[in-house]
């Protein structure tokens, strides 16, 4: 179906007030009026920078997967390659360049894999998920002061059990995941 994704029903703003500004959150309060007339006086969206990850698949058929520590659920966990785009920066371009700075993988032939929203009722961000086939690794990891990622290879088998055995806890890296295998892309 075309143009499901539209703008009816949508909310008029009548005051909005940020209430805490960071690099990595930004909290707004809105005051707004339903199409039926009703106001809301307290609604927050959490405003955050487009994100990307990446299906990164090598030249040999393994899936580029990263470990890493999450402290909101004070888990290690497995992921696909992920990251925020930078200003100036389309989402390709970031993809790209997470890629090769989280796992040192890069080249491949790349295309984009959906968009999706963490949670479109409070956060203003989407995520751009790409397919990168056929990468290979090209440098070493160039981390964050703040990141500690393994990189570790993946065999389809192992994805698929991680995905059925409820491993992938960031659903925006498990949606792409789950369309890549329902289409075998």
């Amino acid at each position: 179906m075309e143009n499901a994704i539209t703008e009816e029903g949508k909310w008029e703003v009548l005051d909005s007030e940020y209430l805490f500004r960071r690099p990595w959150l930004t909290v707004r309060h809105d005051k707004v009026r339903l199409p039926d007339g009703r106001i809301n006086p307290e609604y927050y969206i959490l405003e955050y920078p487009d994100w990307i990850n990446i299906l990164a698949i090598t030249e040999n058929g393994k899936f580029v997967f990263e470990r890493q520590y999450r402290h909101g659920l004070g888990k290690t966990c497995y992921e696909i390659p992920a990251g925020v785009i930078e200003k100036g920066e389309t989402p390709i371009e970031a993809a790209r360049r997470e890629l090769l700075e989280e796992t040192g993988y890069g080249e491949g032939e790349w295309s984009s894999l959906m968009t999706i929203s963490g949670n479109p009722s409070t956060t203003s961000n989407l995520t751009h998920c790409f397919l990168a086939r056929g990468v290979k690794k090209i440098s070493g990891q160039h981390l964050d002061a703040t990141e500690d990622i393994t990189v570790c290879l993946l065999d389809e088998s192992q994805v698929k059990d991680l995905l059925a055995g409820d491993q992938i806890r960031q659903a925006l890296m498990a949606a792409p995941l789950w369309k890549y295998f329902a289409g075998k892309l």
